[in-house]
C-alpha cells in the first residue's frame, strides 16, 4: 500500500520531463511490482513448491536491493535540484523532490501551492517509510537466513522433519 501511494504520487508530478524523476518513478513501481509478486508468492504458499529456492536468502537480497535503491533515489532528487532556477518557485518544488503538474500552468495563487505541498510531503514521507520498511524487512530477512530468533521448539520440530 506504501509503495502504491509512493509511485501513484510522483505519477502526478512531471517527472517524464526531468530524467532523474524518471528513475525514482522506474524504482518506485519496480519495486511495487515484485513486492506485489512476493505477496503473491506468499500468500498462496508456493514457496513450499519450490523448496529447492532459499527464499529466506532471497527475500533479504531484494530487500537490500530495494534499500539501497530507494537511497539512491533519495540521492537522485538531491543531485537534481539547481539552485540556480530562474524560477524561485520550481526551485522549491525541484528542492522537495518532484516537479508539479501546476508547474506546466505557473503558480496559480496559494491554493494550487497548498496542494502542491501537501503533495510533495506525502510523496517525500510515504517514499521515506518505504525506504525504512525495506531497510526493516532486510534485517529481519538476514535474521531468517542465518536462523537468528528461532527456539528450541521451532528447530526440534524442524530437525525431525
Amino acid at each position: 500500500v506504501l509503495g502504491l501511494l509512493v509511485w501513484a504520487l510522483i505519477a502526478d508530478t512531471t517527472y517524464y520531463l526531468h530524467a532523474a524523476y524518471s528513475w525514482v518513478m522506474f524504482v518506485s513501481i519496480f519495486f511495487w511490482i515484485l513486492t506485489i509478486l512476493f505477496f503473491v508468492i506468499y500468500l498462496f504458499q508456493l514457496q513450499l513448491k519450490f523448496y529447492m529456492i532459499p527464499w529466506s536468502l532471497v527475500l533479504m537480497i531484494f530487500n537490500a536491493v530495494a534499500t539501497v535503491l530507494y537511497i539512491s533515489t533519495f540521492v537522485t532528487c538531491a543531485a537534481a535540484v539547481q539552485p540556480t532556477s530562474w524560477r524561485q518557485w520550481d526551485y522549491n518544488r525541484r528542492a522537495a523532490a518532484s516537479v508539479s503538474n501546476s508547474g506546466r500552468q505557473g503558480l496559480q495563487g496559494w491554493g494550487s501551492h497548498r496542494t502542491y505541498v501537501w503533495r510533495v510531503v506525502l510523496f517525500q514521507f510515504f517514499a521515506c517509510v518505504v525506504m525504512i520498511t525495506y531497510g526493516v524487512s532486510t534485517f529481519f530477512s538476514f535474521r531468517a537466513w542465518k536462523g537468528l530468533g528461532s527456539n528450541a521448539a521451532t528447530s526440534q520440530v524442524t530437525d525431525h522433519a
